[in-house]
């Protein structure tokens, strides 16, 4: 009997001592919040205030999934002409990282056709005639750095800041950092087109940060969300019942452990319930213009899955989502590149520029931050992985001096900043890191990078970890 009663005052002293303990967390953490200007609410994506003026609301990244070669379309190198066909001296490649050729791979000289547009007069390719028209909208950078020279890796840097698994994504870092302003849609969406990532899932993982900020996958046709709608004989309102009991017991849970996840967990029961009624008018075109679908070019059956991601992507950020991720895979051109470039380049120029277009027409662009690149660039050199065959030669890997644009949301447009060397080896001006390019982004969303942070295994990580420096002559 003695024993029994010491076991349940046992008992009841670590109940109170939870219990107590996650109140006193609970007071803190509104401490906290108040702090920092915040107060505590039931939605935990509650639009967050940024740390100073923001330039850009959203942003809108157009990954180009496998690697664009910079050199076939935004930096022409025409001394490449004088190389074609033969290996560079050994000391000119000697610090080159390379994937599968060798430094005494052959030099492959571009043969396309290079113009200026535009009255800032950037020279851009004849691949991408849409695009071209913006040369006054957008801001070419052509002197971008990564460490990564493989495609999962790359992306890995890209998106979460580095090549290690495990660490949220860009867009997920945005909304821990500034919230949603929409509380019928996911704040980070992922859009997909082309076969296939190498990176996955990971270019819209949560990583260690709560699972509300992973990003959602919507498709382009039927449900945007796999069992979103109601099977048959259930209706809005036993759904709703049932939702009521699953909060109010995950509520209970929550109380108890102060559990971040199962915050989460009801915050997504009740985003998808008001999903049903918002995903699919997000999806549906039908009140858009047959002159803007044309536009996005969703007519064309080889642009129509980009184009129908982009228009998706204008269609989300006006109803208030936070960062969409577009990604169309198929640029890792390691043979027959003047084959498939072409191609590539008609899925997605018309769409890219049309973007820019009806964003601007709208009065979205100076908020909307659009983001156009892929996780690193390709050789000079050519790789012929089918050296029997004529006219079919590649690209390897090239993750110095290769080109992303931007425009909208602060970017200061028309310019082109950063050099590559005349056969496109190294950078000979302005190099930009991608932890700066990550740096800049943040802060044109008014978030300071090194205060961005979360407390993971001891220590505070942050989407940029321990360097990055703002590209001053890109913001306006």
């Amino acid at each position: 009997m003695q024993n029994e009663r010491q076991l349940i005052e046992s008992h009841l002293r670590r109940d109170f001592l939870r219990r107590g303990l996650t109140g006193i967390g609970t007071v803190a953490l509104s401490s906290l919040l108040a702090a920092e200007g915040r107060t505590e609410a039931p939605d935990p994506l509650v639009p967050r205030k940024p740390h100073f003026a923001p330039k850009a609301k959203n942003v809108i990244f157009l990954f180009q999934e496998g690697a664009p070669s910079q050199m076939d379309l935004f930096d022409p190198k025409p001394a490449l002409q004088k190389w074609h066909g033969q290996s560079l001296p050994p000391e000119m490649t000697k610090d080159l990282k390379l994937a599968f050729i060798k430094p005494t791979a052959k030099v492959l000289a571009s043969p396309r056709k290079f113009a200026k547009y535009g009255q800032s007069g950037m020279e851009l390719s004849d691949l991408i005639p849409e695009m071209a028209k913006h040369a006054d909208d957008i801001c070419l950078i052509r002197s971008m750095h990564s460490e990564a020279f493989n495609h999962h890796p790359g992306q890995l840097l890209l998106f979460s800041g580095s090549m290690i698994g495990g660490r949220p994504s860009m867009g997920s870092w945005v909304t821990y950092g500034l919230g949603s302003e929409t509380r019928n849609l996911p704040a980070f969406v992922a859009l997909q087109s082309g076969p296939g990532t190498s990176a996955g899932s990971d270019l819209w993982s949560n990583g260690f940060l709560p699972s509300l900020y992973q990003g959602t996958v919507l498709r382009t046709g039927g449900d945007p969300i796999l069992y979103l709608g109601n099977p048959a004989g259930i209706t809005r309102e036993s759904q709703r019942a049932r939702l009521d009991a699953l909060r109010d017991l995950n509520q209970e849970r929550q109380d108890l452990t102060g559990d971040a996840e199962i915050a989460s967990r009801i915050h997504s029961y009740e985003l998808a319930y008001r999903m049903q009624m918002a995903g699919p008018e997000a999806v549906d075109f039908s009140k858009e213009s047959p002159t803007t679908l044309d536009a996005y070019g969703i007519n064309d059956k080889e642009s129509r899955a980009y184009g129908t991601n982009l228009l998706m992507a204008r269609r989300l950020v006006e109803r208030g989502v936070r960062f969409v991720l577009c990604m169309h895979s198929g640029w890792d051109m390691h043979s027959g590149i003047n084959g498939a470039l072409p191609k590539l380049c008609g899925q997605t120029d018309k769409a890219s520029a049309a973007l820019l277009t009806d964003l601007k027409q709208r009065g979205l662009l100076d908020e909307t931050l659009v983001v156009w690149g892929g996780e690193f660039g390709r050789t000079p050199m050519s790789e012929m992985r089918r050296p029997d065959e004529a006219n079919n030669a590649g690209r390897d890997h090239h993750p110095n001096g290769y080109s992303i644009w931007m425009a909208g949301g602060g970017v200061k447009t028309g310019q082109v900043i950063g050099e590559t060397d005349e056969l496109g080896l190294t950078i000979t001006k302005d190099k930009i890191d991608v932890h700066d390019l990550q740096a800049t982004i943040l802060h044109l969303l008014g978030l300071e990078h090194t205060q961005l942070t979360y407390r993971h295994f001891g220590r505070n990580f942050r989407l940029t970890d321990v360097s990055g420096q703002l590209v001053k002559q890109l913001i306006s």
